[in-house]
């Protein structure tokens, strides 16, 4: 039976689950959150990042922004709606480039906000500025397929 790897929306925790088209429901297995419920993961640092990025079997988007970034703050709640729409398709990573830079640097981010999707940790694709919610629900439809 082949199986998905994904970053748990609430504790972060790997959870290895049968694929599947449409899932009716879908439980972590340490902190027992909804997996369905796919929120942003807020990035804490490049460990975590890297632990995520090397073991989800999901194409995983990034979205690189820093508090102060007028055009970031109007773009989270975008980022933070589309991501509902994809449950256990991607996971979506918040990275603030002031409080994680290293990550920031290794995707030689210069503007933000940028978005960088990863598939095998690999990117294969990246936007930058604040897309509006339709434009940027398409660029992930392209990405999830």
């Amino acid at each position: 039976m082949e199986t998905i790897v994904v970053a748990c929306p609430h504790c972060k925790s790997l959870n290895k689950l049968p694929k599947k088209d449409e899932y009716k429901k879908a439980v972590c297995g340490v902190c027992k959150g909804n997996l369905l419920d796919n929120k942003p993961i807020k990035i804490e640092n490049a460990a975590e990042f890297a632990k995520i990025v090397k073991n989800v079997t999901v194409p995983v988007i990034i979205d690189f922004w820093a508090v102060w970034c007028g055009p970031c703050q109007m773009f989270a709640p975008t980022f933070e709606k589309v991501a509902q729409q994809y449950p256990l398709k991607a996971n979506f990573l918040k990275v603030n480039t002031e409080e994680v830079p290293e990550v920031a640097a290794q995707f030689g981010i210069r503007s933000i906000p940028t978005i960088v999707a990863l598939k095998d940790g690999q990117e294969i694709d990246r936007v930058m500025g604040a897309l509006p919610e339709f434009q940027f629900a398409m660029w992930v439809d392209k990405i999830v397929q």
